[in-house]
């Protein structure tokens, strides 16, 4: 059985501009340290905007950046650290230095509300046999116009697993603390980071899919087939506009078709050129990823993460490519909030920002500074093109 994707073919069309985000952005991640996590010795980000871009050249420690996001998500959406720490090398590989120069891995978190400012921080420590274990967690909310900050609630110590999500949960004692907790813990689940890498003959692209998974871009992308055909279905303006954008970078676009059999589905498309139905299997690595990418930039709010940080989405593009890339982050930073991490000094210059933050890799360890426009040419100039 298959399912053809049509839209009537127009040339370039500009960005839909009137097409009204579902909702307004409500909550932001304000400022993020990172203490003792890989490369990351002392890393903060403050001043958190719409759109932040981090670059830096290969080995300077953004891939680090990237994965401690994926760990929170461990930590908080399905509360299996453990199963993160086993997956990647165990708890002496996350410490910078290992265990025998850090013991310890600490996190301190401002989320910022419309009323206020919600902090997180926590540290864990080195245990046998080869696991972390909680030593501090805490939390607290500070209501804006006070004079000041509220005290910490703390969570205890030689705890496994994050105990902000207990203390949050409906089930537990009705108080403000609980409400907090909840909030702190509903922010962080709604950040998600998305790595295009993958487009290898085994990746997520390439396999069938369930078709009913379809309720938000996986991280990988493999889903992929699923969500287009339920915009087609349920909300063919977002589907019609995610096909525009796409064929700016790739005009030869005619239209998407899924096959669905049994509840599985698979991703294929036609150009106008030819006659041919090509599979994934049959479509550049370059062409897999803007597909991903274009679709994830152009989904309705509600079918996203409100923050939402993007690995290396240059890679395998056209240069025309990436500035159709560039012109939908930038519509999407009005309505979310957005982290772009990237090698490419292209994609910086096309996403057009007063600062940026740069990553370099020194005497061992990750160095990051915000820089502005004239500091960031020069650091591109003197620092970025010199090898690692």
């Amino acid at each position: 059985m298959s399912e053809q994707f049509s839209q009537p073919l127009s040339e370039h069309p500009p960005r839909n501009e009137d097409h009204a985000p579902r909702t307004e952005l409500q909550a932001r991640l304000e400022r993020i340290r990172i203490r003792g996590f890989r490369s990351l010795a002392d890393v903060e980000l403050d001043q958190l905007g719409d759109l932040t871009v981090v670059v830096g050249p290969s080995g300077a420690g953004k891939s680090n950046f990237v994965r401690f996001f994926d760990m929170l998500s461990w930590m908080l959406r399905s509360r299996r650290l453990g199963e993160f720490v086993a997956r990647y090398g165990g708890a002496d590989d996350q410490l910078f230095g290992g265990a025998d120069e850090t013991m310890r891995l600490e996190a301190d978190l401002s989320l910022r509300t419309q009323v206020g400012r919600n902090d997180y921080r926590f540290a864990l420590s080195h245990a046998h046999p080869d696991r972390f274990v909680f030593i501090e967690e805490a939390f607290r909310f500070s209501r804006d116009g006070l004079p000041t900050e509220a005290n910490w609630r703390h969570l205890g110590a030689g705890h496994h697993e994050a105990q902000i999500v207990d203390a949050g949960h409906p089930s537990a004692e009705p108080s403000a603390n609980r409400t907090t907790a909840a909030t702190i813990v509903r922010l962080l689940r709604s950040c998600a980071t998305y790595q295009f890498q993958d487009t290898s003959d085994e990746s997520n692209f390439k396999r069938r899919w369930d078709a009913d998974d379809n309720l938000r871009l996986r991280r990988h992308g493999g889903n992929l087939a699923a969500l287009l055909w339920r915009l087609e279905e349920e909300d063919p303006e977002v589907f019609e506009e995610v096909c525009a954008q796409i064929r700016r970078a790739l005009p030869g676009l005619r239209a998407f078709e899924v096959d669905e059999n049994y509840g599985k589905v698979t991703l294929a498309w036609r150009a106008n050129w030819s006659e041919r139905r090509f599979t994934t299997n049959l479509t550049s690595d370059g062409s897999i990823r803007l597909f991903a990418l274009l679709t994830l930039l152009n989904l309705p709010s509600d079918l996203m993460p409100n923050v939402v940080l993007v690995d290396e989405p240059e890679l395998g593009l056209h240069p025309a490519a990436i500035e159709v890339v560039a012109d939908s982050v930038q519509a999407l930073a009005g309505r979310k909030q957005v982290i772009i991490v990237t090698q490419s000094p292209r994609l910086v210059d096309a996403l057009d920002v007063d600062e940026v933050v740069t990553f370099d890799f020194l005497e061992g360890r990750t160095e990051a500074r915000r820089r502005d426009r004239g500091e960031l040419q020069a650091w591109l100039e003197e620092d970025f093109s010199n090898p690692m």
